[in-house]
């Protein structure tokens, strides 16, 4: 029987196109099949940029043998995580209480009906042939003890999602979030934890908020040291911008080199958020180079924003980024070779695999000499293999790119990073928005039949909402409050959270609902994010309630693992903060322009800023906004109550420092 992927939207899908085992994607064929032969399903689980999919692709699903067995007694579906994410967070959340852990590829067995009974992640060739025989053999002769352990983890997930304890997060727990962060950080290589290391993206962002909303400066100092760190280790590309995916070990030196948008993205608004904070010249440069990799290195020809690109190239991990110091002189000559070997901390001995190096730069070298020899060492790389492209647009890592490249575009002043973020929601809302409902994915501007999940409508929405603040553009609040509308009929769970699923999306054995930060937002905190931007734009007090209650589901989970609710306390900083509203009102022109800079590098966490012409259709807080003595004004509302205009940047400056 032919392969049945040929026709999947997925790149990670495509790739196991090929296999000689007979995959299908999830569907209601599946399983109605799985049922007729009374076989289990074998459910994989992966995604286009994950190496150890790669390995057990090559080992297992690319061998006859393996292939044979699969097909003769199981039914074989192929998932991309990415593209089902409510999928993958039902059976991780089996996976991980079944065996103490998780991971990709995820291997699942199910039953007919969907219910898993024995899960686990990357196997071997020969293991995993023992694997298939040794549950054949449990589905052929034990089949009631086999079903009744698939009730049970199924019973066990479904009680997993509703664990939430609600807890409100006032002042003290704010405080006592910073301090629990504070003792369990990385007093030496910055961070949190040892190795493998991972970028805190969200933690850092919370950070920010808390020193700004606080003052607390070990919370500052705890950025700083995590964004020095990673910005001068391997795991920041030095000659293309952007950050891995993690660093395998602890000082941030050799990276999994698989570049993900959501990572980079929210990476790219922290570092503009320190530099706004800061005015760290290195906090500026890694943004500016971040944007660039955005823009250059994954936007599709769309206008939208690729997922990632892969941790191999040509099945080898770093073989496009690794460095010897022969390659270096090759490249450079044996004055500039030598020089950049010592910049760059690449050794004889090589700090990654076979005497080679990653790029790491712990000290600025000269600029001039600096800017030159990154850009042949630049032009020589990308003469080399390229790691593959996973280039499906993901709406809610899309809605992350847009917020940063429109935060990136208005405090570095680089109008095309506007554009661009313009150019993307337009894309997603233009072609993800289906007959009112959003869905999951596009790929070469054909839309995926997945719906979109919570964090699609979350994340949109946070970006939507940056976008009209940078341009002034009614129809990004308008289309974000859409967003929100449904996400509040259809994904509220009736206790102030939200599941990550629609009440009317496809069935599972479980609804999903995780309120975990992981490595991007969880459905709940980026919905309670734009509901707290939403408000404070609008001034809707249906919206900010719905935006407490919601960081209060997730209060419990704050407060006893804090580095697994960033984005929920980063939420919280802001609802304690305000919010600070700012409406510069005025024609066009420099004195408008002036005003609006100023109010933009506020740092306070509830900040929104409106401009535009006064009474501007459709922008609340421009309403009953006027000139001053006809000229152009900034007024200054916090938590409601506004203070008396102003005119000049340092008159809004001394109002904002208050």
């Amino acid at each position: 029987m032919a392969n049945r992927l040929a026709t999947a939207t997925s790149p990670y899908l495509l790739q196991h196109a090929d296999n000689p085992v007979d995959w299908q994607e999830w569907g209601d064929e599946a399983f109605a099949e799985a049922r007729r032969r009374d076989v289990p399903v074998l459910l994989s689980v992966g995604y286009a940029a994950c190496h150890w999919c790669h390995v057990m692709a090559h080992e297992s699903f690319e061998d006859d043998e393996v292939a044979a067995a699969v097909n003769a007694r199981f039914v074989a579906v192929k998932v991309d995580r990415e593209e089902r994410p409510d999928v993958d967070a039902v059976y991780m959340s089996a996976t991980t209480a079944l065996t103490g852990q998780g991971g990709w590829p995820m291997t699942c067995f199910l039953t007919p009906e969907g219910d898993p009974f024995y899960c686990g992640t990357y196997y071997p060739r020969e293991h995993f042939l023992a694997l298939l025989d040794g549950v054949t053999e449990a589905w052929t002769e034990r089949r009631d003890a086999v079903g009744q352990q698939a009730v049970a983890i199924t019973e066990a997930v479904t009680r997993a999602s509703s664990r939430l304890v609600p807890d409100r997060l006032d002042d003290a727990a704010l405080a006592a979030a910073a301090r629990r962060l504070a003792h369990d950080a990385d007093p030496l290589h910055g961070g949190f934890g040892g190795a493998p290391k991972f970028p805190p993206s969200m933690t850092l962002e919370h950070l920010l908020r808390h020193h700004a909303r606080t003052g607390d400066a070990e919370a500052l100092r705890l950025v700083e040291r995590t964004c020095e760190a990673m910005a001068r280790g391997g795991i920041y590309d030095q000659l293309a911008g952007g950050f891995a995916r993690y660093a395998v070990d602890a000082a941030w030196v050799v990276p999994h080199f698989e570049k993900m948008l959501y990572d980079n993205a929210q990476l790219l608004r922290v570092y503009l958020h320190l530099y706004r904070a800061t005015g760290s010249p290195l906090a500026e440069r890694v943004a500016r180079e971040t944007a660039g990799f955005l823009v250059a290195g994954l936007r599709t020809p769309e206008g939208g924003f690729a997922s990632a690109l892969d941790a191999d190239t040509d099945g080898v991990e770093g073989l496009t980024y690794a460095w010897t110091p022969e390659q270096l002189v090759e490249v450079l000559g044996p004055d500039d070779g030598a020089r950049a070997a010592e910049a760059l901390s690449v050794t004889p001995e090589g700090t990654f695999e076979e005497g080679s190096s990653t790029l790491q730069l712990r000290q600025d070298p000269d600029p001039d000499w600096w800017a030159g020899a990154r850009a042949r060492l630049a032009e020589a790389r990308s003469a080399r293999p390229q790691p593959a492209r996973d280039d499906k647009v993901v709406t809610a890592w899309n809605g992350l790119a847009i917020a940063a490249l429109a935060e990136a575009g208005v405090l570095l002043d680089v109008p095309a990073h506007i554009s661009a973020a313009r150019e993307c929601a337009d894309l997603i809302l233009g072609l993800h928005l289906v007959d009112g409902r959003l869905r999951r994915a596009s790929r070469g501007g054909v839309v995926g039949a997945a719906s979109g999940v919570a964090a699609d409508h979350g994340d949109l929405a946070e970006g939507l909402l940056a976008l009209h603040q940078a341009t002034g553009e009614t129809r990004w609040l308008e289309a974000a409050g859409d967003l929100l509308d449904v996400a509040l009929a259809r994904f509220a769970d009736g206790d102030g959270g939200f599941f990550d699923v629609a009440d009317d999306a496809e069935q599972l054995v479980s609804r999903p609902k995780d309120a975990t930060d992981g490595p991007e937002p969880a459905g709940q905190s980026s919905l309670a994010g734009a509901l707290c931007t939403f408000a404070a734009l609008t001034g809707s007090s249906g919206h900010r309630t719905a935006a407490e209650t919601a960081v209060a589901a997730a209060g419990g989970l704050a407060r006893q693992a804090p580095r697994f609710a960033g984005w929920t306390l980063a939420v919280a900083e802001a609802l304690a903060t305000g919010p600070l509203q700012v409406a510069v009102v005025g024609p066009d022109d420099e004195a408008r322009a002036a005003l609006a800079h100023v109010a933009r590098g506020a740092v306070s966490p509830g900040l929104v800023v409106a401009v535009g012409e006064p009474d501007a259709p459709g922008v609340p807080l421009l309403a009953d906004r006027p000139l001053v003595d006809g000229q152009a004004a900034a007024y200054v509302c916090r938590g409601f109550v506004c203070d008396r205009p102003v005119t000049t940047t340092e008159s809004l400056a001394a109002a904002l420092r208050v």
